[in-house]
Formats: structure tokens, sequence, C-alpha cells
């Protein structure tokens, strides 16, 4: 990490010259004003191909143990960013077949190949893909959000940060009958994190009872979940819990953005899910009164953070032409 190499992934992170066809960046799907998701149900790819998953948002990302929805053996920034980069099932970035022809664009700019040689000095080929990638990662692991009206309230014992139908709100959350933060724990909000000084966690699947299309527990074919990379029954329907920060901007909700609103998706984990064999044992169902419901969306909306979705640095930047 280095300033540098943190200023040149931002450019690279905004420049669609890192597509195949030059129409699409990753700032495409991850928009900063969306917590850098897309305000999709599922994400499109440069040639148009629809994804059978929504886009993830990028809050934190650098705490991740594993990365996308349902990808056990991913486990690093530089890895996940290789997936949008060579998928082609759909084409995503559309890289593949590209490789050489992307790196010469970056090169035949003067301020690029300067940018390049400035932050990988001991590499006689600067302007590489494996260097893009490098860059890219640097800017990714910047994109931390902490400064919601609950941190601020959780962390600063800001009493007045958060509104009273918030706080009541954050106490269903995390009471034993509701359990959300079962699943939605730790300082991100989404399960195990990784950090410097603590031992790496295993990542964490869940199936949430979202879908039961045989009445014997099946997922669409489309998208089976974990089942689909390990082959094992007991996978399916399993998807790592995203990250609830900043949450009340990233609708619609669930892998394949099928539940639109926030209301919905408490009216979905009250009733339990559609049941099966693979549901998670920590789906219980509760009770809820539309006055909990109101609470419980004050309580989600106040985990936004503003000044992350409008800070200047994770904007774009002036790009070479």
């Amino acid at each position: 990490m280095s300033v540098e190499k943190v200023a040149l992934g931002r450019m690279l992170f905004y420049d669609t010259r890192v597509s195949g066809n030059r129409t699409y960046a990753c700032a495409t799907c991850h928009e900063q004003s969306r917590a850098f998701t897309d305000g999709r149900a599922r994400a499109v790819g440069s040639t148009g191909g629809v994804h059978p998953r929504s886009a993830m948002s990028l809050a934190n990302v650098a705490y991740n143990v594993s990365f996308g929805w349902a990808d056990d053996a991913t486990r690093s920034l530089e890895g996940q960013i290789a997936v949008p980069m060579f998928n082609e099932h759909p084409i995503e970035l559309g890289v593949g077949g590209h490789e050489a022809e992307i790196v010469a664009r970056f090169a035949a700019e003067p301020e690029y190949a300067r940018r390049f040689a400035t932050v990988f000095p001991r590499d006689p080929h600067p302007v590489s893909l494996a260097n893009i990638v490098r860059a890219l990662a640097s800017f990714e692991r910047t994109l931390l959000s902490g400064d919601s009206p609950f941190d601020r309230y959780l962390y600063r014992d800001e009493r007045d940060a958060i509104s009273p139908a918030a706080v009541r709100g954050m106490k269903l959350f995390f009471s034993k009958e509701l359990a959300c933060a079962t699943c939605h724990e730790s300082f991100n909000l989404s399960g195990p994190v990784k950090y410097q000084g603590a031992p790496i966690p295993q990542p964490m699947f869940h199936n949430n009872g979202l879908y039961n299309v045989d009445g014997r527990g099946g997922y669409p074919s489309t998208d089976r979940g974990l089942i689909d990379k390990s082959g094992k029954a007991a996978d399916m329907g399993r998807f790592r819990a995203p990250t609830l920060r900043n949450i009340a901007l990233t609708a619609p909700y669930m892998h394949d953005g099928s539940v639109p609103t926030l209301e919905a998706v408490l009216v979905h984990y009250a009733s339990g899910g559609h049941g099966g064999p693979y549901e998670s044992d920590k789906l219980q169902g509760f009770t809820m009164t539309p006055a909990d419901r109101a609470d419980l969306v004050a309580f989600l909306d106040a985990l936004t953070d503003r000044g992350f979705v409008t800070n200047a640095a994770f904007g774009k930047p002036e790009l070479p032409r």
C-alpha cells in the first residue's frame, strides 16, 4: 500500500479502458452513491449479459474473509478482482482474450505509464495486468465505512446520534428473539472478518430460506449457491451474509435482488423462510408488529454512512484522455 498505488487504483477503478470493449469500468457496477452497488436486481456485464446475482457493496471489503456471494475459495481482493475480469458466464469486464490490448492502452498513455513506473519501480514491465489488479485492490482497501449514526452512538457515546425508534430497532435486531446478529455479526455486520493480529476465521454461508422450488429445499437452477462450487448437497442455497452497512442505499436485496425493500426483507425473516431440509436452523421466525418493523427499518437506516458515499477521495478522479 502507498498513496501513489491507491491513487493509481482509483483511476483504474473508474476507467473503462480496463474492460475488453472499453465500455465498462469497475465503477459501472459499483457506484459510490449506492455504497458501491448498482441498484439493479442482477448485474449486467459489458456485453449486455445479465448476471444471476446482484453486485455486492464494497464497503469495508478489506476485512472480508471470502469474496462474492457463494465462493469459499477466493480469499483475497486480488483474487476477487480476477473474477469480473475473466468471468465468461456471463461476461462482465470481458478481459479474456484482450489482455495484451488492455495493457497496451495504458502503456501508450504517458500519464499512466509514468504512474505505473512510479508505483512499481523495480518491475521491468510496470504496466501489466497483474499490476492493474494490485493497484485496484489497494484502492478498494481504502473504502472504509465507519461513521454512520449507529457508529457514533455505539463507539463515541453520542446518545442523540440515532432516534428513539432506531434505538428500539437496535434492541430488537440484537435480541435473542430476532437474532439478526447471529448472521450479521461483528463490526461489519456481515459475519466473520479478518484483520491484522487476529486469527483468520473460516468463511460462513447460510441458507436463508429464500426458495424451496421443489418442496425439497431446492433453489432455482440458475443459481443454487455454494453447492454449485462444492457439489455438496448440504450447501444448497447457502450464500454469504452481506454487510448491512449502508443497507438502506443498496436495494433491491438478497443475492438475486428478488426482495425490493427492507420491509419485505423483515417480513421474509419473520415468516421463517420457505423451509426445506437445507434451511439454516438459525431461521426460527418471529412475531413482529408494524411498529416493530418501522423501528427495525429506522435502525437499518441509521447504518448509512453519508460521509462514505460522498467522500471525494473515493469518487471519480480526472482521467487521462
